[in-house]
């Protein structure tokens, strides 16, 4: 199993207070195809990370990448971090660059981010 390291950025978000900078890191293995492999994350949760980047450090956390049901999440263990954020779809994308996700930040409104890197770790 390889994992991937895949660059979120923050992409254009009219209407919203957003702050540039904002964006993701995740620690994962894909498919063939691009996809998250749910067998492999399934043998290597521990290694699945995600890191939330922020300009202001009080918004910056770390955690894992999770999934329960057919949804995909972000787990923090800060207790100030509350709910898990959940990803749109994210089982479904393809992670390419150039391609979108969204995500629901601290459970405000989703915020559409642009795949900007992957590289084999």
């Amino acid at each position: 199993m390889t994992l991937n390291r895949i660059s979120l950025q923050l992409a254009l978000n009219p209407g919203t207070d957003a702050v540039p900078g904002q964006g993701y890191t995740i620690i994962a293995p894909l498919t063939a195809e691009g996809r998250l492999d749910l067998d492999s994350w399934r043998a290597n949760r521990a290694d699945c990370r995600v890191y939330r980047l922020h300009p202001d450090p009080a918004e910056q956390a770390d955690g894992w990448l999770t999934h329960r049901g057919n949804n995909w999440f972000f787990r923090y263990d800060e207790e100030e971090e509350g709910e898990d954020e959940s990803v749109h779809r994210l089982g479904d994308h393809v992670f390419r660059e150039g391609e979108y996700v969204t995500v629901a930040f601290h459970g405000q409104k989703p915020l559409t981010y642009k795949v900007v890197d992957i590289a084999s770790l």
